[in-house]
């Protein structure tokens, strides 16, 4: 049988804009996918005729949680110790490097915590606005993975976030790193996430007219981090400490996500069931 193995050596950087400041695959994927979700919430509001200038406030509060919260949540669950040491690294994209700091972008973007920093928004934009929180949370739910497809194509392009070894005749070698053939978990995950918005566009078609608030947002919960629950046990740890741990650090934060998912299904599905045969 002939060797299915790919070898990746694509350089990250795409171009040079200046000496000191590059254009990278990761941050064009992460704007593009931001731009595409924005898009169909767009659609999804003119649809409902809810005022588009709602959408793009609300658009500003998420941008922000997602980027401080991915931040906030690897450098607090992946690497305290460092970043407390080096606090001005946090949240500047520069690193110090001998006795100066170079510009090298944002080395280290959690999901977990971009999850969490966008929840936090958008009860921030809700309390301000007087909006119903969950009813909020349904609407982001439906194109958030979107976002999330976008992110693993750009860990993809970077030879970041791989998998183990296939220990096979099969997989992609991230010859930067070494020459291995591995699981590309990172298309398992975009691959992953494309199903996911395809499931919770048919749940919001299904109930869209049902006051179901938070029951699109409960399937989001269990079905991504269930996803990225499995693809884990294919991935390599990202941090030495994991290693001893019995399931790893992604796995661990994800448990409670699905938790409070299963909750939500359970609460507000009675609601739609009571709704639909009173």
């Amino acid at each position: 049988m002939k060797d299915k193995i790919i070898n990746w050596n694509l350089d990250p950087t795409i171009y040079w804009i200046t000496e000191t400041f590059p254009l990278k695959y990761y941050g064009l994927f992460f704007v593009t996918g931001i731009l595409l979700a924005h898009y169909v919430a767009k659609r999804i509001y003119d649809k409902e005729n809810i005022p588009i200038e709602n959408l793009e406030k609300l658009f500003i509060y998420i941008v922000a949680g997602i980027v401080l919260g991915a931040r906030l949540g690897h450098c607090l669950f992946y690497e305290p110790s460092y970043y407390f040491q080096n606090p001005l690294e946090i949240l500047l994209p520069i690193k110090k490097i001998g006795d100066s700091y170079q510009f090298i972008g944002f080395q280290g973007l959690a999901s977990h915590g971009g999850g969490l920093g966008t929840l936090i928004a958008i009860g921030i934009y809700c309390k301000k606005y007087k909006t119903n929180y969950l009813w909020v949370l349904d609407k982001i739910a439906i194109v958030t993975p979107i976002v999330a497809v976008f992110i693993r194509l750009g860990n993809f392009m970077n030879s970041e976030i791989y998998g183990k070894p296939t220990n096979g005749n099969w997989g992609i070698i991230f010859q930067r790193d070494d020459v291995i053939p591995r699981h590309p978990t990172q298309l398992y995950e975009a691959f992953a996430y494309l199903l996911i918005f395809g499931v919770l566009m048919f749940i919001y078609k299904k109930i869209a007219k049902e006051k179901s608030n938070g029951l699109i947002f409960g399937f989001l919960l269990v079905l991504v981090f269930l996803a990225r629950f499995i693809i884990e046990f294919f991935k390599e740890n990202q941090v030495g400490f994991e290693d001893e741990m019995i399931i790893n650090m992604g796995q661990t934060l994800s448990v409670p996500f699905i938790a409070i998912g299963l909750i939500l299904i359970c609460t507000r599905k009675r609601i739609v069931y009571s709704n639909v045969y009173k």
